[in-house]
């Protein structure tokens, strides 16, 4: 089991992501929540990692806290909720935020999210609700930092969109959500950040 990686960040489209570890190439999916705190391309970053092994492949994800991880590991091990649908959760809204909902048993706003349907939700709460209390950490502050402002693509508005259509939007519905936001001379995660906090208001 691969636990952590330190490296440098070689790459970042969400949700995937490259890290350079001496030489070795990493590829990762990572939630919104870790994205929006990672450094520039080219900087040192750690990340705490979630191996998955499957007929088709090895799949890693990465997260910037164990909290982030350790909730992405309760998470998948709900029936029916895989490692797509567990970033999906993550990326929704901020990692606190979702505790809440679970410990609260507040599946209507757990069904706002893609691919959660009434039946999902209301099994993440059953199975989840008595944990959740363990998971809580004063220093999980990741999942609620902005964006950092920096050289700008221009095809920024295009990578929001795909990175919504990776988390399990349908293309008009991402398109539609992006399409609500100035993303003048915003990076692709601040655009990502506010068409996902629109969905679940």
């Amino acid at each position: 089991m691969i636990g952590r990686l330190n490296g440098v960040l070689a790459e970042k489209q969400p949700p995937g992501l490259l890290m350079d570890v001496r030489g070795v190439g990493y590829e990762l999916e990572a939630p919104m929540s870790t994205f929006y705190s990672l450094p520039a391309v080219g900087e040192p970053v750690q990340l705490y990692t979630h191996l998955v092994v499957k007929e088709d492949g090895h799949y890693l994800y990465g997260f910037l806290t164990r909290l982030e991880r350790s909730l992405f590991r309760s998470l998948i091990r709900v029936n029916g909720v895989g490692p797509k649908l567990g970033l999906t959760l993550l990326s929704g809204m901020p990692v606190e935020d979702l505790i809440h909902c679970i410990q609260q048993q507040d599946d209507a706003s757990l069904t706002r999210m893609p691919g959660v349907g009434k039946k999902t939700a209301q099994r993440l709460v059953i199975d989840l609700k008595d944990r959740m209390g363990d998971l809580r950490q004063p220093a999980a502050t990741a999942s609620t930092a902005t964006a950092p402002l920096g050289a700008v693509a221009d095809d920024a508005t295009a990578d929001a969109v795909s990175a919504l259509v990776a988390l399990g939007y349908r293309p008009a519905e991402a398109n539609k959500l992006v399409g609500r936001i100035d993303t003048s001379g915003l990076p692709s995660e601040e655009i990502i950040r506010l068409a996902l906090q629109k969905t679940v208001k």
